[in-house]
């Protein structure tokens, strides 16, 4: 069943897509979410709303995900295993297509241990796998994981996450064609710093047909300082960034604008690039750089579908 999406429809009529992240505000207001969606409005064709990223409790991924809609942009929410059992995911499910939410992201989700709640009890009741097969079952044949069927009808647009760089990387497409084969429509990958590495794990993805099956759609993160191009090469789990990137980093005057250009000059390669059909911009606390970026990477304006 086709969603309808704004997302869905650029990406059936082959356009180069572009999403990115909003962060839910670790508070109430209402307000913080429109002036983010304001700035992002005319930017990308969907934005994302994260659940508890990095393990910090926020705002909910669908209560975002509804005043990102009223606002008038195409939602894609979040929903990490981490949080929640299959009854209350399930249960969202349908409260979010309730309120017309038609982009679903499944993800596993950061450990808690990362978090502000670091002696939390994780659920992890379903795998983020299990989680797409879910949300596939429930959209193609209006039944709950028990086999129990519900009234109306789920037209969703299923996504799911891909890590090119993860250990060993020669695995890695495989992962990629078991979430697309359990019902993943689009995918939304880890930051691509290590253009080589990636473009050779694309090479594998289109070798299978995979980019026929599902949307690539290659993450990017626009580094602000040097301390985080450190902190990403050595801690963050799943992201390769180069020496020579942080280099870079450490000899710039500005070292802002030398990530925005890091990042405009990998999304160069990431237009060119066989398979990939899309990017997704994570500007971390920084979405009002995103449509600099679209519009300095020369996808501006935005297909009105």
């Amino acid at each position: 069943m086709k969603s309808g999406s704004n997302l869905e429809n650029v990406l059936a009529a082959g356009h180069f897509a572009v999403t990115a992240e909003l962060g839910p505000p670790k508070g109430t207001s209402r307000r913080a979410v429109e002036r983010k969606a304001e700035i992002l409005r005319n930017a990308v064709d969907a934005v994302n709303l994260t659940d508890n990223q990095t393990a910090i409790t926020r705002m909910s991924s669908l209560a975002t995900s509804v005043i990102v809609k009223q606002a008038g942009l195409d939602p894609v929410m979040q929903i990490t295993c981490r949080d929640r059992n299959r009854l209350a995911i399930q249960a969202d499910v349908l409260g979010a297509s309730a309120l017309g939410i038609k982009n679903i992201l499944a993800l596993s989700g950061d450990h808690q241990r990362f978090g502000n709640h670091p002696t939390a009890k994780n659920v992890y009741d379903l795998d983020s796998l299990h989680l797409v097969q879910t949300l596939a079952t429930m959209r193609d044949e209006g039944k709950f994981l028990s086999g129990d069927t519900f009234q109306g009808q789920l037209p969703l647009f299923v996504g799911a996450a891909a890590n090119p760089y993860g250990d060993p990387f020669e695995f890695r497409v495989f992962r990629l064609a078991k979430k697309i084969k359990a019902g993943a429509e689009f995918i939304q990958t880890q930051a691509v710093f290590n253009v080589p590495k990636f473009a050779e794990y694309m090479r594998l993805v289109c070798e299978m047909g995979l980019d026929k099956k599902a949307h690539i759609l290659a993450g990017v993160i626009p580094m602000k300082s040097v301390g985080m191009a450190r902190y990403m090469r050595d801690y963050v789990a799943g992201v390769d960034v180069p020496t020579e990137l942080v280099t870079r980093m450490e000899n710039a005057k500005d070292s802002k604008e030398e990530g925005v250009k890091i990042c405009l000059e990998i999304i160069e390669q990431l237009v060119a690039m066989p398979g990939v059909h899309g990017i997704h911009i994570m500007a971390v606390g920084w979405e009002e750089i995103v449509p600099t970026i679209v519009q300095e990477a020369h996808l501006l304006p935005r297909p009105s579908l």
